[in-house]
This record gives C-alpha cells, sequence and structure tokens, in this order.
C-alpha cells in the first residue's frame, strides 16, 4: 500500500476514492471499503482513501478558547485507532493508497469549490468518488452531497453515496464502539468491528513494579493518553513471536501506585519470561474482568492481581474451548 501525503501527488495514477476519518475500521467502514476496491479495480483506478490528521474535532478542540458566556468546549472523541493502525487496517483490506492531509487552519479554511478543485482534482486525481449519505465538506461544513456532484461533474468525476450499514437496527458508527467500549461490552464492540477490539504498540521500560510483585509486565507504548476503555482485561498478544499468548491487561492510570493520571497498559503474559522491550505488540482485549480500582495497600493490590490472572485464564480457556 502507498501512504503519500503534503505536496501535490499529481504524477500519480488517478484513483478511485472515500474521505473520511475512519476511526476504528468498523463493518460500516469495511463495506464502504470493500466497494471502493471492487470499482476501482473495475474502472482501472488506484483505489484510495484521503483521511486526516489529527481528526478534525481534535483540531478545533485546540483552537476553540471558551469565551465567558459559552461553557467548556466538548473534548473531541477518543480515538480507536492511532494512525499506524488505521494505516495497517486499511491496507489489509485491500486499498491501494492512503493519503494522510494534515488538518491545519488553512485546510478547514478552503470554501467548497476549493477543496474540490485543489485536494480532490489537483492533488489526488480523483475520478470516481464514494461516500456516505451525511457527508459535508468544506470550511464551516457547507458543502453538502449535491454541490458536490456539481462540482465534481466539471471536472470529470462522478460522485456516488453509501448507504449505511446496520447492526441489530442500530447504526455502526465510531460512537456506537466507543460506547460499547467505555461500557465494558466488548462482545457488542467485537460486532460492530467484525473483530475484537485491539491496541498496538512497542514494549517500553517502565517502573517494573510488576515484576516486584511477582507479575512481570510489558509496558505497551499508547499513543493517546485518553483510550476507548479503562479496567482489567482478559485479552490475546500478537507479536511475541508466532503464537498468540494468553495474557491479563491492565488499562488505565494505576491510582493505587501514582497520581499521574496518565494512562497505561500493562500486560502479564501467562507462561513466559522473556526480554520484549521495543517489541511491537497488539493486545486484543476478550474480556472486562472489572473496572480500576484504588487498593488501601500493595498486599491488597497483588491478592487482587492475583485472582485477576485466574479469571483472564479460566475465561480465555473457556473462549479456546467454544
Amino acid at each position: 500500500m502507498l501512504f503519500t501525503h503534503g505536496a501535490s501527488t499529481a504524477a500519480l495514477p488517478p484513483v478511485a476514492l472515500t474521505i473520511g476519518n475512519f476511526d476504528g475500521i468498523h463493518r460500516g467502514h469495511q463495506a464502504m471499503l470493500e466497494r471502493l476496491v471492487v470499482e476501482a479495480r473495475k474502472r482501472r483506478l488506484t483505489s484510495c482513501v484521503l483521511t486526516f490528521e489529527p481528526h478534525p474535532l481534535e483540531f478545533f478542540e485546540r483552537i476553540r478558547r471558551p469565551s465567558r458566556e459559552s461553557s467548556t468546549p466538548r473534548p473531541a472523541p477518543t480515538r480507536l485507532t492511532s494512525l499506524r493502525e488505521k494505516l495497517e487496517l486499511l491496507g489489509a483490506h485491500g486499498v491501494e493508497r492512503v493519503h494522510v492531509q494534515r488538518f491545519v487552519r488553512s485546510f478547514a479554511a478552503l470554501a467548497p469549490d476549493a477543496f474540490v478543485e485543489q485536494i480532490l482534482v489537483k492533488k489526488l486525481g480523483t475520478r470516481w468518488l464514494l461516500i456516505g449519505e451525511d457527508f459535508r465538506f468544506g470550511a464551516g461544513r457547507a458543502g453538502n452531497l449535491a454541490l458536490l456532484k456539481e462540482l465534481a461533474a466539471r471536472h470529470g468525476c462522478e460522485v456516488e453515496t453509501m448507504p449505511v450499514v446496520t447492526q441489530a437496527g442500530a447504526r455502526v458508527s465510531s460512537s456506537a464502539v466507543r460506547a460499547a467500549l467505555a461500557s465494558g461490552d466488548l462482545a457488542m464492540a467485537e460486532a460492530l468491528l467484525a473483530r475484537p477490539y485491539s491496541i498496538s504498540g512497542r514494549v517500553i521500560h517502565g517502573r517494573k513494579l510488576g515484576r516486584e510483585l511477582g507479575f512481570a509486565t510489558a509496558n505497551v507504548q499508547l499513543k493517546h493518553n485518553r483510550p476507548p476503555l479503562t479496567g482489567i482485561y482478559a485479552v490475546r498478544v500478537h507479536g511475541v513471536g508466532s503464537v498468540v499468548r494468553p495474557a491479563v491487561a491492565s488499562l488505565g492510570v494505576r491510582p493505587t501506585v501514582t497520581a499521574s493520571g496518565r494512562a497505561v497498559l500493562e500486560v502479564h503474559l501467562f507462561d513466559f519470561s522473556a526480554d520484549l522491550y521495543n517489541v511491537h505488540v497488539r493486545v486484543e482485549f476478550l474480556h472486562k474482568i472489572r473496572d480500576e480500582e484504588k487498593f488501601p495497600d500493595v498486599d491488597a493490590m497483588k491478592a487482587q492481581i492475583a485472582r485477576d490472572c485466574e479469571a483472564a485464564r479460566s475465561f480465555l480457556l473457556d473462549r479456546r474451548n467454544v
């Protein structure tokens, strides 16, 4: 898969394009990507996704300053996937090219006609465009579907829409995935994603407290400090050799041992003792055991960790035998 960004890429082949944040690559995204790839092949175009970094809502959250009359701005949603995870998932679904548009003031200020001409036509060479039914574009979200079709037609670009994808009668969306994860309903999240939710990252050095307690952990680097779920989980770990390894994970701010408020993902792999530093792993979250809590002392925490390990082992064994 080709990854492009920044300056003009007009020398590259024309594309069949879809546009969006694609956070999580859920079933709705997957249906759109499948159609994109099929149409690109049919039309002898390169399948391409235009996505944004940072997420537009993160950009607007940073530049907003509440006035005396207004309340504190609503925070941007937590990310389901880092940019690296998003690119890996897009490639796995057959996308040939991803263009990451830096979301900055100058881009946010583009009028609808400038967005079509400068980005879709000149930069990407779009010949066929697939969008969701509620797609808006340009400064202030001023552009709608009718305007997009009118502007695109001037440049010989055809526009089609993708109907909403539903699961159990409800719309599949990144917000629905976030809600499922936040509530601990990992089965629902897995149904919406068509795979278990996972977080990828490099194993880095931590305080090594787990080793002192008899439960050595891999400290997985988080790209963002607001993960969409917290608590203690039964997990599987990919990337440690060719074997998928069972484990228990803690994702949270560790209130018993620190007051930093910074989220940390720690994973204890069962029956494993090798050095994992700098290894890039993917942690699949399969079952929530409990919420994070603050213990009165380290001994109480150690006893609970032992119970968490047994609960995770039991769940993973039952799942394997189903």
